[in-house]
């Protein structure tokens, strides 16, 4: 709705109505799930039996709590790692994806470009099987030819790391470029003038101007990564990170204690979100 455009109050009661409804829609099921991590019962559905911390303090079967659940906090900490060498190598790629889509010019650019985008259209299941049986193929024809095992290129945490790179790096680079495309690069040609060499005017000048870009792009990276199930599906080995572990507990059936998973990464989204926009805040003049 534009407010300049005037309007019938049917019109603007219809459209509070609707928006209001639409935040009902996306909040109220973490509502649910949030309270049902309290809920004093074996199995995270009514009726509620009263409120409990035992679903994250909880030290023993059957109320073994979030924090004192190993296989659970392991599996974080699988998804913590994978998620900060994935976000790492996919900024610094994007990075250079950026500068080379935005600054050059060479045959082929369109295709490349083209090329760069397809991990996005591609569904995340394609992505990981087909991974999945390049590196393996690879593996195997190396240990025919060589008699080596090349453990790198079976299911585990690297194929997890590059199945995940190879569309979190596309993402990061429509994020940095859009930011590129406004830096007046005048900037760098003064630096330049003044005596700075190309890559000391780009770390001085052209970087701190990405800032915004690259902090944004590296915090969607992060809980994409985090997240992320279907490419991880067909890649993990023996170390499963959270997504995983949770659809294992839920194919045996789990206590409340997947919602209080629940509520920490929503606590730990909201946090990074938070801090996101604390950092890309426009610089008070």
């Amino acid at each position: 709705m534009i407010p300049s455009i005037p309007s019938s109050r049917f019109f603007r009661v219809s459209y509070l109505s609707y928006v209001t409804l639409f935040f009902i829609f996306l909040i109220t099921p973490l509502v649910v799930v949030a309270a049902f991590s309290f809920n004093d019962a074996l199995f995270p559905s009514l009726p509620w039996n009263g409120f409990t911390w035992d679903w994250y303090l909880g030290k023993g079967d059957p109320r073994l709590g979030l924090f004192h659940d190993d296989a659970l906090l392991d599996s974080i900490g699988v998804s913590v790692q994978v998620a900060i060498v994935t976000t790492m190598a996919s900024l610094a790629l994007a990075t250079c994806n950026a500068f080379l889509f935005e600054r050059e010019q060479f045959p082929g650019k369109n295709f490349l470009y083209v090329l760069m985008l397809m991990p996005l259209v591609i569904p995340g299941v394609i992505l990981g099987v087909s991974i999945l049986v390049f590196s393996s193929t690879v593996a195997n024809w190396f240990e025919v030819q060589f008699g080596y095992e090349v453990e790198a290129l079976r299911p585990g945490l690297v194929l997890v790391t590059l199945g995940q790179f190879a569309f979190l790096t596309t993402i990061a680079t429509l994020v940095i470029s859009a930011r590129l495309r406004k830096f007046d690069i005048t900037q760098e040609e003064a630096a330049m003038n003044l005596g700075a060499s190309r890559l000391t005017a780009i770390a001085t000048v052209t970087l701190p101007f990405l800032k915004p870009a690259l902090f944004g792009a590296g915090v969607v990276a992060f809980l994409m990564s985090f997240e992320n199930f279907n490419t991880t599906l067909m890649l993990v080995g023996s170390d499963a990170p959270l997504t995983i572990a949770m659809f294992d507990r839920l194919r045996e059936g789990s206590t409340p204690v997947l919602n209080a998973v629940s509520v920490l990464l929503m606590v730990g989204s909201a946090c990074l979100a938070l801090v996101s926009l604390f950092v890309q805040r426009p610089a008070k003049p």
